[in-house]
């Protein structure tokens, strides 16, 4: 079952970057532009995880996990975000209920990395390697290693994240323009032409299996397993 992730942020980009990243590793992703909203949200839902920016306006990322630990009685580990990286800073989030505290600019990967160490410790997943099986392909999520028919693929780690986009979304067609966007961020200056490149490197590797990536002609590229 996926994982269900909170993002509470008061900038929209920030969100967009972190939800790009978590619904490409297979998490659920829920956002609120600050904490008001997210205490609505939390009325409702029981995240896994909250990922909480500190700075935000009219209630601050501390005192909306010091109101959702006490009057909403949640318990989801906290990781929390911030421009602000003094000592003090982090031993209050950490303090009141924060589960780890990031300071602000950090790489994507850092954060999924220490989401796994928080969720394996608050034993919210399986200790196992996550295995995802899509037609003929096996993808071993941790290790990042997919496999045709038991034969292991040599990809990058893009071509990695683009193949098991398309396959985890079968049948779906992605524009040039999504998938840069997946896979690359909003904020790559590269061409569209980019993503062609890599479907026939992908698609030279998979060998006979090479049909699994069809291209959906003006529009873009899809994943689909034979009946």
């Amino acid at each position: 079952m996926s994982l269900k992730v909170l993002i509470v942020d008061d900038e929209e980009k920030m969100r967009k970057l972190i939800r790009t990243y978590l619904t490409r590793e297979g998490y659920i992703c829920l956002e609120a532009k600050d904490g008001f909203e997210a205490l609505e949200r939390l009325k409702k839902e029981n995240p896994d995880m909250l990922i909480v920016d500190v700075m935000m306006p009219y209630i601050d990322g501390f005192t909306l996990v010091e109101e959702m630990r006490q009057y909403l009685q949640i318990d989801s580990p906290v990781i929390f975000l911030t421009a602000k990286g003094n000592e003090e800073d982090k031993v209050k989030g950490l303090k009141i209920g924060g589960d780890d505290y990031i300071v602000k600019p950090f790489h994507p990967s850092e954060l999924l990395a220490r989401m796994e160490v928080i969720f394996r410790r608050t034993h919210r997943i399986a200790s196992d390697v996550k295995i995802a099986a899509i037609g003929p392909l096996q993808f071993d999520l941790q290790g990042r290693i997919a496999t045709v028919e038991g034969r292991r693929l040599a990809l990058t780690q893009k071509e990695f994240d683009l193949l098991f986009l398309l396959a985890k979304n079968k049948g779906k067609v992605f524009t040039r323009g999504q998938l840069l966007d997946q896979i690359w961020d909003s904020d790559y200056a590269g061409s569209e032409r980019t993503v062609d490149t890599h479907i026939k490197t992908i698609r030279l590797k998979l060998k006979e299996h090479s049909h699994l990536i069809q291209t959906v002609w003006g529009i873009g590229y899809k994943f689909e397993v034979p009946s």
